[in-house]
């Protein structure tokens, strides 16, 4: 375990200078009297005191060393194996620290400062910044940050998610906001630029291949484990940090960008430039944006595709909330197109629906319209099983109808009317009165349902009753079992044997 440079000056100053012990410094400094002696081993200075007992290790101080001059990251459990095999019979905590102080330390490695032309080179990446609390839905709250390499002028744009769509939507802001975009753009090994990657074989994402062929960049993943190559954009992600997010207050994520917009014309863009601090970074963004690329005529579409499967209800799930369809697409696959503000509904290149979008959570999103033909076409089914029903008894009802429709009456109300003259009278009689109306030359049911009456009357017939009853009055013919009486004598005899 490594300890901070400003403790192991103070090991060493206490061990030569105050002439402290081992003992001594590790209890003051509450740290380890193996760590001290680690540090005083690594000085490579002269032991002061005492000279140190014999080791079991020493013995095999020379078979440490070979071993680990020829395989430098082999492990301490290993080399302490094969010297058991040798003959080793010490404690493994003690092996451990003798190996920590022998084993070689690799070289400081030099980086060379990195320069770029103007116009030629700019580095993005995401920044996670928490989360963010829509409604019932708590979304992570992503920030895309570009910058130039030469001016150090920064692009940020905040995001809900870090989605394929939203990293292209941030290089569309950045060239927008700098009227250009830049020859190379230098990508960390995310999963939005790099899909697969052996060595220097590297497989892109196609959506980014796609995208950069658009705007005639080349898209350029940094090595492995090489954190410097794109510097700048990590030392802007931290100012970003400091500079702009800290102790900041908004309202929504639109408010955000806002300030964040203005926070990168302003402030950040009034900074010294680091290449050149006799000039900000303004100024410096002023000389190289001429240089950039230009931006194509027709921008790159960028949406949100998926596909989605509508029910037996007229709704699809798209983004934890539910959109309605029209009802005539139900138990369909339908293709959703969704950009930041808007969402639309496809089906066969055909928009069905389109709906502002929601970042809530659980929320149902309809369109009235929808809705209203719903409810319009479930009454329409209803009369038309009570017309089939009516012609099936009754096929005189049929030509009734077409009569009334011509006259314009409300064929509903007439289909629900006949409906309960024929639960009430019967089919035989609602036909034969239906004719005699239309004899008549009166297609409506009151000309019907006197036909009824009189024919009832003819025959010397009580009224009919409703076959269907209220159901509270329904509930009044209930039968009630009585309860057997045989428990009260039981207990008038018990009481009469009683003294």
């Amino acid at each position: 375990m490594t300890i901070p440079a400003d403790l192991e000056a103070q090991i060493l100053r206490y061990y030569h200078v105050e002439k402290w012990r081992t003992g001594t410094i590790a209890r003051q400094l509450h740290v380890h009297p193996e760590t001290v002696g680690r540090v005083l081993a690594q000085a490579g200075l002269p032991r002061i005191g005492a000279p140190r007992p014999p080791s079991k290790t020493d013995p095999y101080l020379p078979f440490i060393r070979e071993m680990l001059a020829r395989f430098p990251t082999l492990t301490a459990s290993r080399l302490h194996a094969m010297a058991w095999e040798r003959g080793y019979r010490g404690s493994k905590s003690r092996f451990r620290a003798v190996i920590a102080c022998h084993r070689p330390r690799p070289p400081a490695e030099a980086y060379l400062r990195l320069r770029t032309l103007p116009g030629e080179q700019a580095q993005c990446d995401w920044g996670h910044f928490g989360h963010m609390t829509i409604g019932r839905a708590r979304r992570p709250l992503m920030a895309f940050v570009m910058v130039l390499s030469f001016s150090r002028h920064i692009f940020l744009r905040f995001f809900l998610d870090a989605r394929m769509e939203n990293f292209l939507r941030g290089h569309l802001g950045a060239f927008a906001a700098w009227g250009g975009s830049p020859r190379v753009i230098l990508y960390d090994n995310l999963r939005s630029a790099v899909l697969e990657r052996q060595r220097d074989a590297i497989r892109f994402n196609p959506a980014l291949l796609d995208f950069a062929k658009h705007y005639r960049y080349e898209p350029r993943p940094v090595a492995v484990a090489r954190g410097n190559e794109k510097g700048r954009v990590e030392r802007a992600i931290r100012f970003v940090r400091d500079a702009f997010f800290a102790a900041r207050t908004f309202a929504d994520l639109e408010d955000l960008n806002a300030q964040a917009d203005a926070w990168c014309r302003g402030l950040a863009a009034d900074r010294r430039c680091p290449e050149d601090q006799s000039r900000s970074v303004g100024e410096v963004f002023a000389e190289e944006a001429p240089l950039l690329l230009k931006q194509p005529d027709n921008p790159y579409p960028v949406l949100e595709q998926v596909a989605v499967k509508a029910g037996k209800t007229p709704y699809v799930r798209f983004d934890q909330n539910d959109y309605s369809v029209p009802h005539t697409h139900v138990r369909r696959t339908l293709i959703v197109l969704a950009d930041t503000d808007r969402l639309r509904i496809v089906e066969a290149g055909e928009i069905i629906a389109s709906h502002p979008r929601s970042y809530d959570k659980g929320q149902q999103i309809e369109e009235p319209a929808h809705v209203a033909a719903l409810v319009a076409w479930k009454r329409q089914a209803h009369r038309h099983r009570a017309t089939d029903r009516l012609a099936l008894a009754a096929p005189a009802s049929r030509t009734l109808l077409v009569r009334a429709a011509e006259h314009g009456h409300n064929l509903g109300t007439i289909t629900a009317a006949l409906v309960r003259l024929l639960e009430r009278y019967g089919a035989s009689q609602l036909d034969a009165a239906i004719i005699e109306a239309l004899d008549r030359n009166v297609p409506h049911p009151n000309a019907v349902r006197l036909a009824l009456e009189r024919r009832r009357e003819d025959r010397r017939q009580a009224p009919p009753v409703a076959l269907t009853l209220p159901a509270h009055v329904r509930a009044r013919d209930k039968a009630v079992q009585p309860h057997s009486l045989d428990t009260y004598d039981q207990l008038k005899k018990v009481g009469h044997d009683e003294p």
